[in-house]
Order: C-alpha cells, then structure tokens, then sequence
C-alpha cells in the first residue's frame, strides 16, 4: 500500500473527509512520526505495533570492487516491531489464503 492508497482509502471509509482533507491528515500523521523518530521518541500504536531508533555501532567493512576496507560510520536506523494483534491477524489472514488456494 502507498501513501496515495492510503489516502484514498482514508477518504472512502469517511464520505464527511475529502480527498485534499484526508491527503491533509496521512501528511500530518506521517511527519509527526518521522519528527517524533528524529528526537529520539518511540512510537507505541496499540494493537499495530511500535517504531523505534535503533543504534548500527561503527564497523569495518568491504568496497566489492576494489577490495579495500572503508571504515563506516554509526547510524541510528528505524525499526518496526509488529504488535501481537497485527502479527496474529495477518497470520490468520495468511493461513486463509493457503487453504483456499490448497481447495
């Protein structure tokens, strides 16, 4: 799903929200996430899961094409962790779709 998706979809569950109304509310969510993510917050959506920083410690590594070693820097990268509820949902969800093509 894309965000443009994800407005349209947000619009045709709620008729009173226009389409610019909703592409309004998915930016506003979305950057209000990414801001909180570059304070350092976590992210806790109940019942979907939660975002996260994660910290990649500086390490050695390879460039293929000449063999040299680069040093490359620490980085601080999101990180999703699915709720028990989502997990569960798409794992029933999935289990679904493999009996019904298996019939």
């Amino acid at each position: 799903m894309t965000r443009s998706d994800l407005v349209e979809e947000l619009a045709a569950r709620f008729k009173h929200l226009t389409h610019r109304d909703a592409e309004i509310a998915v930016k506003a969510m979305l950057d209000a996430m990414g801001e909180a993510l570059v304070k350092g917050h976590r992210i806790e959506l109940r019942g979907f899961g939660s975002f996260s920083i994660n910290r990649r410690p500086p390490r050695m590594g390879r460039n293929p094409r000449s063999g040299e070693s680069v040093a490359i820097p620490e980085k601080r990268v999101p990180h999703f962790k699915p709720g028990k509820a989502l997990r569960e949902a798409v794992d029933a969800r999935t289990q679904e779709m493999l009996t019904k093509k298996k019939a």
